[in-house]
C-alpha cells in the first residue's frame, strides 16, 4: 500500500544493529533514514550526534539489542537521550529483537531480572513507546509503564509454509514451553501438533526423551521464537529423524545463532531453516538451507499507524 507520511514531523533513525532493515522500512514508507553519526572515544565510550533537526517531530528509532547486546543497548540508550535533548516531540523505539528477554524472572535465588532493568533504562532514557516482535516472554510488556506494541512474526512464517503446500505437515514444539506457539502455527496451517519431551540433567545440556504425537511419515515443522546455540532445535530434529518423519523444517522469528549454532545446523537433518531479519546476519551465518523472510512490511505498517495515531491491534493477529 502507499503511505502518506508528513516528512516534516516524521523522522526514522537507526544505529548499528539493523541498517538494512531500516533502509527497507524507509523505502516502504517513502522517507529517508535520518542523518546521525556514531563514534567511539579512545576508551570505547559511545558518542552519537543527530545531524538534522528533530524538534517537534515524532521520531522512530530502529535498533535490536542483539549481539553484541551490551553495545547495542548502550547505543540505543544514548540515541534516545540525544533525541530527547534535541526536543523530539515523541520517541518511539522499534526493537525487532528484544535482548535480555530470557531473564524475565528469578528462576533461582539471587538472580537478577535483567529484562525489567532494560525496560527501566529505556523509560529513563526517554522512550515514549516500544514496538517489538515476538517477545520471548510476553509478560515483559508489563515491565514498562509506557505503551508496548507486541507484533507477531508467526503469521509471516505461516504464510511461507502455506505457500509451500506441504502434504502432511505436523507442527513440533521443541519443548513444553513452546506448545502455545506450536498450537498457533498449527491453527494457521490446519495441522496437528507434537512436542519433544526432554529433560535437563545438567544446565545447558538438554536430552531428548520422547516425541509425543503422531509424526511418522509427516513433514515436521519445528517452531520456536529464537534459535541461539541451536542445541534445542538440532536435538528435536534428531529425535524426529528417529521417528521416521518424511522431512524436517525449522523456523523461528529471531536467528540469534551464537557459538556452535551454524556448525550444528549444518550437521542436523533439517531440509530448510526459515527465519526473519529481526537480526541481521553476517555472510558466514547464511548457510545454504537458510531462508530469510523480511519483517519490514509489518514494521512499516505498525510505524505508519502509530505515526497517524491509528489502531495497531489488528497487527497483533
Amino acid at each position: 500500500m502507499g503511505y502518506s507520511i508528513d516528512k516534516k514531523k516524521f523522522k526514522l533513525f537507526t544505529v548499528h544493529s539493523n541498517p538494512l532493515l531500516t533502509n527497507e522500512i524507509a523505502s516502504l514508507l517513502g522517507c529517508a533514514v535520518g542523518k546521525s553519526s556514531v563514534k567511539r572515544f579512545s576508551d570505547g565510550e559511545v558518542q552519537i550526534n543527530i545531524e538534522e533537526s528533530v524538534r517537534g517531530s515524532k521520531v522512530f528509532v530502529v535498533q535490536s539489542t542483539s549481539q553484541p547486546g551490551n553495545e547495542h543497548v548502550m547505543e540505543l540508550l544514548i540515541m534516545i537521550d540525544a533525541l530527547k535533548r534535541a526536543s523530539a516531540k515523541e520517541i518511539n523505539v522499534v526493537i525487532p529483537y528484544f535482548g535480555y528477554a530470557r531473564q524475565d524472572r528469578k528462576a533461582r535465588a539471587r538472580e537478577p531480572i535483567a529484562a525489567k532493568l532494560v525496560a527501566n533504562l529505556l523509560e529513563t532514557a526517554g522512550a515514549d513507546r516500544i514496538l517489538t516482535v515476538d517477545l520471548h516472554a510476553p509478560q515483559i510488556q508489563g515491565f514498562f509503564n509506557i505503551p508496548v506494541d507486541p507484533l507477531q512474526g508467526l503469521p509471516l512464517l505461516a504464510r511461507y509454509f502455506l505457500n509451500k503446500a506441504l502434504k502432511q505437515p505436523v507442527i513440533v514444539a521443541p519443548n513444553h514451553s513452546g506448545l502455545g506457539r506450536a498450537r498457533r502455527l498449527a491453527e494457521y496451517l490446519d495441522a496437528p501438533i507434537a512436542f519433544i519431551d526432554k529433560r535437563h540433567p545438567e544446565p545447558g545440556f538438554p536430552q531428548a526423551v520422547n516425541v509425543v504425537g503422531d509424526t511418522e511419515g509427516r513433514e515436521a515443522i519445528i517452531v520456536d521464537d529464537l534459535i541461539d546455540t541451536a542445541a534445542t532445535v538440532t536435538l528435536a530434529a534428531n529425535a524426529l529423524q528417529e521417528n521416521k518423519v518424511s522431512a524436517i523444517y525449522a523456523c523461528c522469528t529471531h536467528p540469534v545463532l551464537t557459538g556452535p549454532a551454524i556448525e550444528r545446523l549444518q550437521m542436523a537433518p533439517i531440509k530448510e531453516i526459515v527465519v526473519t531479519n529481526t537480526i541481521e546476519l553476517d555472510d558466514d551465518k547464511k548457510v545454504g538451507n537458510l531462508t530469510v523472510l523480511s519483517i519490514a512490511p509489518l514494521l512499516a505498517e505498525a510505524i505508519y499507524r502509530v505515526h497517524r495515531e491509528q489502531s495497531v491491534s489488528t497487527l497483533f493477529q
